[in-house]
């Protein structure tokens, strides 16, 4: 063997050496920070003895001698499994991502810092009772005793070393702001008024109108403010950061009567981003004070969704209007001054600096009207501009949901339910209920805004005061059900009142398909199971192509003269719109329904203006009724009708499945482009990162119009659906059932960190036990540490 030859082999093996270290060290590492989950462990926390036994699902059931200990010691055991996510939640709501990412955080930050989620979380907390304080700050002490503990014994989670950082004392606050944060992700209707206010001034009157689902209230007055003060949408706001259109769900509750238990059954699925780890964290918590288990965002107390001994409750986003844009004008020379009522108002201006990772501090300010922030992007033009966007919401106020929650928890029939639900102000829910005495009931709770003018589909003239808000829909007022005749209440995000109701909600509801479908399976059953309850829940059907694909069908028919897509569209007859992933008609159907969207709007405006566009589903669904209807629309005549503007995206839609799949139709499936991902925050970082902390991806079926939820992106990669499943049956609440895709724990080396993707594919739930005799439970014993 040569001398070089000799080198090379040596160099690899000296290489690959240092590599198998490098991966030991690196496995030793990540192992070291990995929770403690059984055995004897003394702590300085508490008071008396608590219990914590994780169940072979992960989930933890905490038994303490008092709720003092047991709401330290849930904050300690949600650190333990999500402290890195917890840290990560509370510096995005607070606008501080930047000091531990880097620049790339920076618009994100600004955001953030415009929303003012964490001084909306400061004032709340001046609202709240000692008690629900107190609750608060039990929970910190957990987080704090967790945080201490790693960093003296160098345990901290991998990922705070990737980044180079340690997570700061846990407060109350951080845990409401990210309570507040939630209430952003749940949305409330900003962005339509932007994407109006720039349509009023960029299209047409007759162009304009179809944009609307209905045409807007005091349309006149409002349309001629919109058009006299134009404020500059263009490159002012980044879509990617807006919470998805419709982070919908689906919940439903049904009477004993068709059930075959005799007592009522409870389902509720949230539709959320799907990540890693989950937005949820599941938990029981029981004290001789409560006994309850559920769900609640990592980095809260208490549990928001699920049961106790006597009830059970779900929710889907009631979506109402709770947003509204003011088109406000500044002083042509005096900063932060605006117009109102003929006199020139002073805006508090506060200063919003920037920290950044390995850069300069940004300065940054953040301007409050009498209406709230100043969201239009100021920071990057040099020109003065005649008129800008502030923004009121509900959730800016001071609210006190910890308070709802505290009791919630503890409620044990409908009229306790219903009462705690009265400080649950934002985000407005739709809230089923069960009990065991046989009571199902239904509330849409929340801070809902009665406008002197308007119906929140216009930003409204700031300087006036003949605008804005004079007060909230009364409690007692918001849509209520109990105990109807139909035997079920069920809600998918769908128009919740009718034509009667004298309070405006929105115009804005999501797609009728999820809710039609749900209520034709339980309008038609009886004796109805959990396991009823759990297949509904991943029902596939289709019913946007029960409405209109045989039209569509006609369309291509009329237009394709060669005849070229016969045998695709024989298919397409045939099937039973199902979106199962082995099918090849649903990728066809969603591609061409998404092209038709495309066509019709994407060239008519530029792109971050049309990633801004509300309503694209609907409002494409409005242009469909209308030309299969007869009905004129100028959008239509400008593809030539509807059975050109159909045709041509059928066409677009066929070249671009085979340009990905291949010309063989046969061997199409929708579940090749239609894939489950549950992204980790750090994956993006590297192909390493993404191998080791994603799950790998799945075909699954499902569609965002079908019951089993699952939204998807451009690429197919479904990114948003059901982040928790939940089925209870009233007949016995010492056991539910439950679905935490990817699983419950944040920690890489865990059995739990990715053990329920596969079930939230597969529709495989777990049983979890209201029981201190947990079966093949790890128990941690914790001791009060000298007593």
């Amino acid at each position: 063997m040569g001398r070089g030859k000799k080198i090379t082999l040596w160099t690899l093996s000296i290489l690959s050496i240092v590599a198998v270290l490098v991966a030991i060290f690196a496995n030793a590492y990540i192992l070291k920070s990995k929770p403690l989950e059984a055995g004897e462990h003394e702590v300085t926390f508490i008071e008396q003895e608590v219990v914590v036994t994780r169940d072979k699902n992960g989930v933890p059931h905490i038994n303490a001698a008092s709720d003092e200990d047991l709401y330290r010691t849930q904050g300690y055991v949600q650190a333990q499994d999500r402290l890195f996510q917890m840290d990560l939640a509370r510096r995005q709501a607070s606008g501080r991502l930047a000091e531990v990412i880097g620049d790339k955080a920076v618009d994100t930050d600004k955001l953030f810092r415009t929303f003012s989620l964490r001084n909306a979380a400061e004032a709340s907390y001046q609202g709240y009772g000692d008690h629900a304080k107190e609750v608060l700050g039990w929970y910190a002490e957990g987080v704090n005793a967790f945080i201490e503990e790693s960093k003296a014994e160098k345990k901290l989670s991998y990922e705070f070393a990737l980044l180079g950082y340690e997570p700061e004392e846990w407060t109350p606050v951080d845990s409401l702001t990210i309570g507040k944060y939630m209430a952003y992700d749940l949305g409330g209707r900003w962005q339509p008024q932007a994407f109006r206010h720039w349509a009023i001034n960029a299209f047409p009157e007759e162009k304009v109108k179809d944009l609307f689902l209905t045409y807007p209230e005091n349309a006149e007055s409002i349309m001629t403010a919109n058009k006299e003060y134009n404020v500059e949408v263009t490159g002012r706001f980044l879509p990617e950061l807006s919470p998805p259109e419709f982070n919908g769900s689906n919940n439903w509750v049904v009477s004993g009567e068709k059930t075959a238990s005799g007592k009522p059954l409870l389902a509720d699925d949230p539709h959320l981003g799907l990540s890693t780890p989950s937005i949820w964290y599941q938990m029981h918590l029981q004290s001789p004070e409560q006994n309850v288990e559920g769900v609640i965002f990592a980095g809260i107390p208490g549990i928001i969704l699920g049961n106790n001994k006597d009830i059970a409750w779900g929710v889907t986003n009631v979506g109402p209007d709770v947003q509204d844009l003011y088109i406000e004008v500044p002083h042509p020379t005096e900063k932060a001054q605006f117009r109102y009522d003929g006199k020139w108002e002073q805006a508090e201006v506060r200063d919003e600096t920037i920290k950044v990772k390995d850069g300069e501090d940004i300065p940054y300010e953040v301007i409050v009207t009498k209406h709230g922030p100043i969201i239009s992007d100021i920071m990057y033009k040099e020109e003065d501009p005649d008129a800008l966007f502030s923004m009121q919401w509900t959730a800016l106020e001071p609210t006190l949901e910890l308070e709802a929650i505290m009791e919630m928890n503890k409620s044990s029939d409908w009229q306790s339910f219903e009462k705690a639900l009265e400080k649950f102000h934002a985000p407005a829910q739709n809230f089923v209920f069960a009990s065991t005495d046989g009571t199902i009931a239904y509330k849409a709770n929340g801070r809902i805004p009665i406008r002197k003018q308007g119906d929140a589909q216009l930003a409204v003239p700031g300087d006036s005061s003949d605008y804005g808000w004079e007060g909230y829909i009364p409690y007692d007022e918001l849509p209520r059900v109990v105990n109807p005749d139909e035997g079920f209440i069920a809600t998918a995000n769908n128009e919740v009142v009718n034509e009667s109701y004298p309070y405006h909600i929105t115009k804005f509801w999501a797609q009728p398909y999820r809710f039609e479908r749900i209520a034709e399976v339980l309008r038609e059953g009886d004796n109805f199971t959990t396991d009823d309850m759990m297949k509904l829940q991943m029902d596939q059907k289709n019913l946007y192509a029960a409405e209109f694909l045989d039209s569509m069908i006609g369309s291509v028919k009329d237009k394709d003269q060669s005849g070229d897509y016969k045998d695709t569209l024989e298919m397409l007859q045939n099937w039973d719109q199902i979106d199962s992933k082995d099918s090849s008609a649903p990728l066809i159907f969603h591609k061409w329904m998404k092209q038709l969207q495309i066509d019709m709007f994407r060239d008519e405006m530029p792109s971050d203006v049309y990633e801004l566009m509300p309503g694209k589903n609907q409002i494409t669904d409005e242009l469909l009724r209308k030309g299969y209807n007869g009905e004129e629309s100028v959008w239509l005549e400008e593809k030539q009708g509807v059975d050109q503007w159909v045709y041509d995206a059928f066409s677009k839609a066929m070249k671009n499945i085979a340009n990905d799949f291949g010309d063989k139709q046969k061997k199409w499936a929708w579940g090749d482009y239609h894939k489950l991902t549950f992204p980790h925050p750090l994956a993006s970082a590297s192909p390493l990162f993404a191998k080791l902390l994603n799950p790998e991806k799945q075909p699954i079926g499902g569609s965002n119009i079908t019951v089993q939820a699952a939204a998807f992106k451009d690429d197919g990669s479904v990114n948003h659906g059901a982040s928790w499943r939940f089925v209870a049956d009233l007949d016995d609440l010492t056991k539910t059932y439950h679905v935490v895709g990817p699983g419950q724990s944040g920690h890489l080396k865990s059995k739990w960190f990715h053990d329920q993707a596969e079930d939230w594919a597969l529709g495989k739930y777990h049983e979890t036990l209201m029981s201190e005799d947990i079966p093949d439970g790890r128990v941690l014993t914790l001791q009060p540490k000298g007593k």
